[in-house]
Formats: structure tokens, C-alpha cells, sequence
């Protein structure tokens, strides 16, 4: 197995040029150095066997497994076997075949350090945070966002309708769930033309600047249609299921909106089917890392109490990721170093099993620069869609003004509501 082992070189020193990434890994049988070579060869340019073709100026660009510590490897990739602004091929490269090789009992992907070659070959973020607030006129405060429930089943009135509430309750975002896009009981056409009209209505009413994430996932022709369809109604957003519609689709999208100069809202939806189990698979780190590459503003994080999984330490990393221009390396928490070079940061959204009970939490841990989406704890609340809007409001408010959500329950009969109601 020598050929694996010159993909191991414990004296290399990474250029400014390499991509570093940290893996997790466990031997099936084989030493460490093997099982680290195989890594290595298998992601870059090295194969089973000894070959007659390799020739050195090919094995001079060999990626080479340069740290190891426990179970964990970093392994640098010279930039020269990726396809600048191409992330379908990053991935190919180093989570391509690696992840099947029977030789290692598990294998996990837990974080990139992409070069400036690389993070300089992505467009990014079309818009900053403090640009979308500007947007918005919310300069201070956690922006908020519903999900009308149920998820799926409504027309597009009823959607419509239940937008309007939440709306002038005091919600700035509508957004679609992830399984909410063309189905015959609610058309996306009809469905945008239904909120366009509440969304005037609710902007009239309130003064404030409303939103809609609208879910335009599909094949990627048809996402582009879709989004052109928004753009019509003067919406500033579209989502985008960005690991159902893979990132192919992601970056056709970015790139239209180049022109269109619409916002992108990342949902997650199936991310924990390789990021969940952690000793196999690849982090939500790396997707969201990835996603900001590509250019979107608003992902999904978590929120460390609801109802998915999702540790403090990982959501606060994830954050800490979307928001900051460098970011150290912590390898207790599998994070490599990382210069995002100017490119612009992303809003981070706290979503799922949330409801105004954990305002205070949320804004405690993740501060101000975050978005605070409920569904069921807008849509359950016992007065309704309205109310409980108002109370998701509310809470932010009483945080705002360094009160507790019992006191400032006192004068708001909205948020009391919400406190004596048995959110489950």
C-alpha cells in the first residue's frame, strides 16, 4: 500500500494557495497512515493501485495528509485540482467516492479552510445584513419570520390570508415551508399574487416593511421562471431548498439574481441525513460555509432548545460563520481557521419548535444580528394567527428594553396569552 502512503507528509507545510480540510476518520483494519493516505489519494489523484501513468508533475498537485491527531486528519489540496466557482466540483472532489471506502469503518467531513483563489472565485452574498436591514427599516432588533401552518394543505387564499395576520401582527417575513411549492391546492402563481395583495395591505396598515421567502425550489429552469414570477410582484426574496435542489441549482439562481437583485433564503431541508450522525457523513458547518460561498443571506442554524437537533456549541459556530469576516481555529470544536476576504455575511436563522417563550434564550446566546422564525408558536397561539404575532413582538420588545417577558406580560395581554398558554 506504499502508493497510499505518499499521500501522507507529516513535514508538508500548506500553501497560501491549498484548501485544508479536517476530517474525522476510523481505521476498518489498517493502520492510521494508511487509512489517512487512502483519504487523501482517494479525494485527489491517487487509485488503488501503482500506476505506469503517474508522472511527477501529476504527483507533484497530489493532495497530502499533513496533521494527524486522534481520530482527526487535516489534509491540503492545492487549488489547482478545483474547478474555480464551481461547487459541484468541489464536492465531487473531496467528498466524491472517500465516503464509501471500506477500509474505513466511518468517515466524517468537518470543516473546509478555502483559500482566497477559491473564496475570491464565488460571487457571495448579494447583500450584507446591515443591507437587508436597511431594506427592511429594522436596524436594532431580531428579525422575525412565520410559516403559515399547516405547512401544506392551505389554498393560496387561506395562505394568503394567514400571511396577512401574521403580517400585521407584527411578523416581517412570510416563508414557505420546504414542501410548499406548485402543488395543485396552491399554486405557486396564485400563491404570489394572493400575498402581494395582503403584503400591500399589511404595509399600509403597519408602516413597516414586509417580506416573502417564497420556495421556488424545482428543476432549475423552472426555479429561475419562478423567481422572475416574484421579482414581477415586487417581492425581494425568493428561498431556495439549496441541498434538494443541489448546489448546481443554487448557484444558477445566484447568478440570475445577480440581475434581479433578489435576496436568497436558504432552507436546510435534508441536511441531517449526513450531517445528524457524527462520526460519519459531513457537517452542517461545511454546507453553511458553502452556501455563503455560493451566496445566500439567510440560512438556517438551528436554535439549541427546539424540537430538532441542533447542540448550542454547533449553532453558535454556525452563526458565529455567516456573520464574522475571519473566524479562529478551534479544532476542540472541529473548526479550521477561515478569511472570508470581504465577502459579505448572512443572516442566520433560528427556526423550528420555537415559540415566544424563547425570545430571551435566543437573543441571550445569538444576539440581535438573527432571525427568530415560530410556526406553531405564532399559529398556536390560543387567539390566533394575529396575537400570537403580536406576542412573538412582544417578547423581542421586552428584551429590547431589558425587561422580562412576565412583567411586560402585565400590559400586554397578547404575550400574557402566551406565557399561560401549554405550548406542545
Amino acid at each position: 500500500m506504499s502508493q497510499y502512503l505518499d499521500f501522507v507528509d507529516l513535514k508538508y507545510t500548506p500553501s497560501k494557495d491549498d484548501l485544508i480540510a479536517l476530517f474525522r476518520f476510523e481505521p476498518n483494519r489498517i493502520s492510521t497512515k494508511e487509512a489517512v493516505g487512502r483519504i487523501a489519494s482517494e479525494s485527489s489523484n491517487g487509485t488503488w493501485t501503482k500506476l505506469t501513468t503517474l508522472k511527477e508533475h501529476i504527483r507533484k498537485i497530489r493532495a497530502r495528509a499533513f496533521w494527524i491527531k486522534g481520530n482527526y486528519v487535516k489534509v491540503a489540496y492545492p487549488s489547482v485540482l478545483f474547478e474555480l466557482g464551481s461547487m459541484p466540483q468541489i464536492y465531487s472532489a473531496i467528498c466524491g467516492n472517500i465516503f464509501g471506502m471500506k477500509e474505513l469503518k466511518n468517515l466524517r467531513l468537518e470543516d473546509v479552510s478555502f483559500p482566497k483563489k477559491i473564496v475570491d472565485s464565488f460571487r457571495g452574498p448579494l447583500y450584507s445584513i446591515n443591507e437587508i436591514r436597511r431594506f427592511m427599516k429594522v436596524f436594532k432588533r431580531p428579525l422575525t419570520a412565520t410559516v403559515p401552518k399547516p405547512k401544506v394543505g392551505m389554498t393560496a387564499e387561506e395562505h394568503a390570508q394567514v400571511a396577512y395576520d401574521a403580517w400585521v401582527g407584527g411578523i416581517d417575513f412570510l416563508k414557505d415551508d420546504e414542501n410548499l411549492t406548485n402543488q395543485k391546492f396552491n399554486r405557486f402563481k396564485d400563491r404570489v399574487k394572493a400575498c402581494a395583495k395582503m403584503r400591500d395591505l399589511a404595509e399600509k396598515e403597519t408602516g413597516e416593511r414586509k417580506d416573502y421567502f417564497i420556495n421556488i425550489t424545482a428543476e432549475t429552469e423552472e426555479m429561475i421562471k419562478r423567481a422572475k414570477f416574484a421579482k414581477n410582484y415586487d417581492f425581494k426574496y425568493i428561498m431556495v431548498d439549496i441541498v434538494t435542489a443541489g448546489w448546481a441549482g443554487l448557484q444558477s439562481v445566484r447568478n440570475y439574481c445577480e440581475n434581479s437583485k433578489q435576496a436568497i433564503h436558504a432552507h436546510r431541508a435534508m441536511h441531517a441525513t449526513f450531517d445528524r450522525n457524527p462520526k460519519h457523513g459531513i457537517s452542517m458547518l461545511m454546507l453553511a460555509k458553502s452556501a455563503r460561498l455560493v451566496g445566500v443571506n439567510n440560512i438556517h442554524v438551528g436554535t439549541a432548545i427546539g424540537k430538532l437537533v441542533s447542540p448550542k456549541d454547533e449553532v453558535l459556530a454556525l452563526k458565529n460563520e455567516m456573520v464574522e469576516n475571519k473566524i479562529k481555529e478551534n479544532l476542540k470544536n472541529h473548526i479550521l481557521e477561515q478569511n472570508w476576504f470581504g465577502k459579505k455575511n448572512v443572516f442566520a436563522v433560528s427556526s423550528g419548535g420555537l415559540s415566544p417563550l424563547n425570545v430571551p434564550f435566543l437573543m441571550k446566546h445569538f444576539g440581535n444580528d438573527l432571525i427568530i422564525q415560530m410556526g406553531g408558536g405564532i399559529h398556536g397561539h390560543p387567539n390566533g394567527t394575529k396575537d400570537g404575532a403580536k406576542s412573538a413582538r412582544q417578547a423581542i420588545d421586552a428584551v429590547m428594553e431589558k425587561k422580562s417577558l412576565k412583567e411586560y406580560a402585565k400590559t400586554h395581554k397578547e404575550l400574557r396569552e402566551a406565557l399561560r398558554h401549554r405550548w406542545k
